[in-house]
């Protein structure tokens, strides 16, 4: 038995302009679509980009468990997808989507909520293009 995925159903249209990483896969920025919040970032191959763009809902591939994950599957908190962009480098996508309940596997709205590392560095600062 192989763990590599079946061959994809992706337009080859779309396939032939990714950029992958070495292991086939893109980052997949998730952002809520009406407030342009960042909610999350996930990995997609080939596959899981069709899933996707076919479905309506977010699909994942988990670089640890090695398998497909649609958003929301077991939690509830589903990513509905409004659109999808590839980035001027051909080697991220931007999935806008309308999140329902927390995107990040802690409860958190965001993945990013809990760590925030530099927060308003330029508030007040003069010469600043705050």
């Amino acid at each position: 038995m192989t763990s590599t995925p079946p061959p994809s159903s992706l337009d080859p249209e779309i396939a032939a302009r990714l950029k992958r990483s070495a292991d086939g896969l893109l980052p997949a920025i998730a952002q809520q679509y009406d407030t342009g919040e960042v909610l999350m970032l996930g990995w997609m191959d080939d596959e899981a980009l069709h899933r996707t763009l076919t479905t309506g809902r977010c699909t994942y591939w988990s670089r640890s468990r090695r398998e497909y994950w649609v958003k929301g599957d077991t939690s509830g908190h589903v990513q509905h997808v409004r659109s999808v962009a590839l980035d001027c480098d051909a080697d991220t996508l931007l999935v806008k989507v309308d999140q329902v309940g927390a995107a990040c596997h802690t409860g958190d709205r965001t993945c990013f909520d809990a760590d925030v590392l530099l927060k308003d560095a330029h508030s007040g600062v003069p010469g600043s293009d705050q």
